[in-house]
């Protein structure tokens, strides 16, 4: 095996070079990302970054020289146009062609976009890359802004968090009836809508965005035949995955790149992680996509050693965190099984200190840590032990969570 080629620039193709080498592959590695930067992370811009809290180094995984220093050929600015599995071969926008042994596909996912008018006028923000938070730091970082957020998820709520703290005004336009219901369940949900709406957010909810309006540049959206005025609008509204190099080259597609637990897809010597792919997970025995940090942190460093014909499979125990104002909150869980499960409390709800655990068939399948430090690895014991654990015991802050674990 002397060529293996990255195609992405998020923190899965930056995991798997790294793993690559630090396994003692000699040969040749090259990555192919379409953005202008090295490889980094996403977390930070609607975070630390955002809010000028934290610099570039806290987003970019490595500079262009530890590329260089690592004989990884980085190729940024570059777009793939096609791939030929068959061939194994990779085409790059302007003619140039590179052969490979093995190809992993980490092109990530892209803003979801409203279908409706003036939904790409100056002033409507997404939030995905590096640009996209400087240009909305710029825009909020001095106060006295409006900002209209069409979507309530995490990245949104993110955003309206660090805005109010910039002094602006927020409003929240979402179409459910409780913001983050899909993700968490409607008491959970209503944790987060009371926070925000504490801190001045207009939260609207169970609204229906009709358009985006302006004379040149957006200044008001319509909100089920009322307008309301902007100075900026960013939609969050979810991510689709970068499936196009895959689709057109054959491979498997089911809401992402369909791949094993070893993250091989359809095609042999091409895997796919990160985003991107909708990996078939062991523990739960079915496919499961999921675009946080955690996976693309752990399925980079999978496929690199897949990549080297090494057996692993990916059966992290899916995660997430977000910072809102004076909340810090770490999820783990499988989200398939949370979505019918029994809710568990343990701690103030209403003090927004305490742990929700999500018990399926007696067996803890997701937990949630709010305000609640050092836990996390113990709830992830506890959803990986797979045993049946008393509900009374989990909310009992008077027994110890370890002494739950079989």
């Amino acid at each position: 095996m002397t060529h293996l080629v990255i195609v992405g620039g998020g923190l899965a193709a930056g995991s798997a070079a790294e793993t690559l080498r630090a396994e003692g592959f000699d040969g040749d590695v090259t990555i192919v990302a379409a953005e202008q930067h090295p490889p980094y992370q996403r977390p930070p811009l609607s975070k630390g970054y955002l809010a000028g809290k934290e610099g570039a180094d806290a987003v970019i995984l490595h500079p262009a020289e530890w590329y260089a220093d690592n004989g990884i050929g980085l190729r940024t600015g570059t777009v793939a146009t096609a791939l030929d599995p068959a061939a194994h071969r990779l085409e790059l926008a302007g003619g140039e062609s590179l052969g490979y042994d093995a190809v992993l596909l980490a092109t990530g996912a892209s803003p979801r976009r409203l279908p409706i008018s003036g939904a790409d006028l100056p002033g409507v923000h997404t939030l995905r890359r590096i640009e996209d938070s400087d240009a909305l730091h710029a825009e909020l970082k001095d106060g006295g802004r409006r900002l209209v957020m069409i979507g309530s998820g995490w990245i949104g709520l993110e955003v309206a968090a660090t805005a109010r703290e910039f002094g602006n005004e927020v409003t929240v336009l979402e179409r459910d009836p409780v913001p983050l219901a899909a993700a968490l369940g409607a008491e959970l949900g209503n944790v987060f809508a009371r926070m925000h709406r504490e801190h001045g957010v207009d939260l609207r909810l169970s609204v229906g965005v009709e358009a985006i309006a302006g004379d040149g540049r957006a200044t008001v959206v319509v909100v089920d035949g009322e307008t309301v005025p902007a100075d900026l609008v960013l939609v969050g509204v979810g991510a689709v995955p970068n499936i196009e190099l895959a689709e057109a080259a054959g491979l498997d597609i089911q809401n992402g790149i369909l791949v094993d637990a070893s993250l091989r897809t359809s095609a042999p010597d091409v895997f796919a992680a990160g985003d991107v792919a909708n990996a078939y997970h062991p523990v739960i025995q079915r496919h499961l996509r999921s675009e946080h940090w955690a996976n693309a942190l752990n399925a980079g460093p999978v496929a690199a050693r897949a990549m080297l014909g090494q057996h692993v499979v990916f059966d992290d125990i899916p995660y997430f965190y977000t910072d809102q104002y004076d909340l810090g909150m770490e999820l783990s869980g499988y989200a398939p099984l949370m979505s019918q499960a029994q809710l568990v409390i343990r701690g103030d709800l209403e003090g927004r200190e305490f742990i929700a655990f999500w018990v399926d068939g007696g067996r803890v399948v997701g937990g949630m840590n709010v305000n609640v430090w050092d836990v996390n690895e113990t709830v992830q014991a506890l959803i990986r032990s797979g045993e049946p654990v008393d509900a009374g015991a989990l909310a009992d802050p008077s027994v110890s969570l370890e002494s739950l674990i079989a």
